[in-house]
């Protein structure tokens, strides 16, 4: 039914581009019925031409519709492909098509020019960026191993600011590969609890300095997903956990089905603020209150599970704490 409504929709539009021409006809026909009538002349040769200019003119007609259907579905499927281009113009010989196309074509390699040229700013500002991320984790590595030479309370400090520039580091280097033209995802059965260890192990100087109580015990699960992409994620949600808890416990559990969870005991979320808490650069009330927050994390984190065909939701009461839930799909994950 819908076809057809189209199809009909089609024919009334090249009506109306031709109605001028039509009408003209039409009104021709009249001008001369009327004289005719008017000087009593035989109105039968009158009808008898105009019978005949009909007929031949609906011949016209639907020579002409074939050829605009025909150009109007070409246009059609080039405005549903992914890459675009004008080599699959419909020909035509028409001046003012003519002129149009020729128009477009200016027009669509100004467009080119400009693409290739941000392109190319793109790539040397990623391949720039991504040098310096790898760079700077040299001296990183060399302060940690200064600091680990004595163990006092500064160099404890100064060992958890280290890392929260590593962290840095890292987001940076998450926000270039996201984007670019190729990936790195190894899609694999991993085991969660070598992730979730590896995580909690990252970030274990905290939880002994801040005096947070971990509750874990281990999941048994496997998941299909990328084991650098998934760590990321965790290591982002136990990152904002800590931060935000000031006393008490995290926790990290297995809900049914293939869901894993991380709650905190930490200040919670406005229930204005949760909505929005996966937006790029949204840091919301908690996160306005600390000036550290960039609002990046987690929306880096929605990014990473969509990717992975995962999903990542969050529930949370000013508090009360808050519980990060990420769903770990077992479809098979397609990587372009």
């Amino acid at each position: 039914m819908k076809h057809t409504v189209r199809k009909k929709g089609l024919f009334f539009s090249y009506m109306r581009i031709h109605r001028k021409g039509i009408g003209m006809g039409i009104l021709f026909s009249l001008i001369f019925l009327i004289l005719f009538s008017l000087y009593n002349l035989p109105l039968a040769a009158v009808l008898y031409g105009a019978a005949i200019c009909g007929f031949l003119g609906l011949l016209v007609l639907l020579w002409s519709y074939g050829d605009f259907r025909r150009k109007y579905l070409e246009l059609t499927l080039m405005e549903q492909e992914v890459g675009i281009t004008l080599e699959k113009l419909p020909a035509t010989d028409h001046g003012l098509e003519l002129k149009y196309q020729v128009l477009l074509r200016i027009l669509y390699g100004e467009k080119q020019e400009a693409v290739d040229e941000s392109r190319h700013r793109y790539k040397e500002l990623t391949e720039y960026y991504t040098i310096w991320a790898h760079q700077i984790k040299t001296p990183i590595a060399a302060m940690k191993l200064m600091l680990q030479r004595e163990d006092t309370p500064v160099n404890r400090e100064l060992m958890e600011e280290l890392k929260r520039i590593q962290q840095y580091v890292e987001m940076v280097l998450v926000v270039l590969r996201l984007d670019s033209d190729t990936t790195d995802y190894v899609i694999a059965e991993y085991d969660l609890d070598g992730i979730i260890r590896q995580a909690v192990r990252n970030y274990s100087t905290q939880f002994i300095y801040r005096k947070i109580q971990l509750k874990y015990d281990p999941v048994n699960t496997t998941v299909l997903t990328d084991e650098k992409w998934l760590l990321f994620v965790v290591e982002q949600v136990l990152s904002n956990a800590l931060k935000y808890t000031k006393s008490g416990s995290i926790e990290i559990i297995m809900e049914a089905p293939f869901t894993l969870c991380i709650r905190d005991t930490g200040i919670g979320i406005a229930p204005e603020d949760l909505p929005r808490i996966f937006e790029k650069g949204y840091t919301g009330y908690n996160g306005r209150s600390d000036k550290k927050a960039s609002g990046i994390g987690l929306y880096l984190c929605r990014r990473i599970c969509e990717k992975l065909n995962h999903r990542i939701t969050a529930s949370s009461a000013p508090g009360e704490g808050t519980t990060i839930r990420i769903h770990l799909s077992r479809e098979r994950i397609e990587v372009e």
